[in-house]
């Protein structure tokens, strides 16, 4: 019978700096989600935030087939009848492309009150520029 390690006091959080310079959105966030709940560790233990903080740059230039730039769509419901918004990816890359990044993500996030806190430590930014420099993450490949 083999049994869960669990982690005694407060589990150590880095910051981890990812770039996401022509890279594919799957494989970007298979690796974030990765990070941020904490299974890079040894010490991993599910059900607990042992993940890190994980600073995304360089947003905009991530890598898209072309079939996929059309194909693809968000959804999302104002919650009244009629009111489903569908948004092409190419639309959602040229407004607002942190949220590509960031509904990918939450897709491979527990959806409960632990998927949600993990969420609150991914910092994502269009350019090269975040204002994380203090916190001196380290890159990763």
């Amino acid at each position: 019978m083999e049994k869960t390690y669990v982690i005694k006091g407060t589990p150590q959080s880095e910051w981890i700096l990812v770039d996401a310079n022509e890279e594919t959105l799957g494989r970007i966030a298979t690796q974030i989600a990765h990070y941020l709940l904490g299974k890079h560790k040894p010490s991993f233990t599910p059900g607990s935030a042992m993940g890190d903080f994980v600073v995304v740059i360089n947003v905009s230039k991530l890598k898209f087939a072309q079939k996929k730039l059309d194909s693809k769509n968000y959804y999302r419901h104002s919650g009244y009848p009629g009111g489903l918004t569908t948004t092409v990816l190419r639309d959602m890359m040229q407004r607002n492309p942190e949220r590509v990044i960031e509904k990918a993500v939450w897709g491979m996030m527990p959806k409960n009150r632990l998927g949600r806190q993990l969420m609150t430590r991914l910092k994502i930014y269009r350019g090269n520029d975040h204002p994380h420099a203090a916190q001196h993450p380290q890159t990763v490949a």
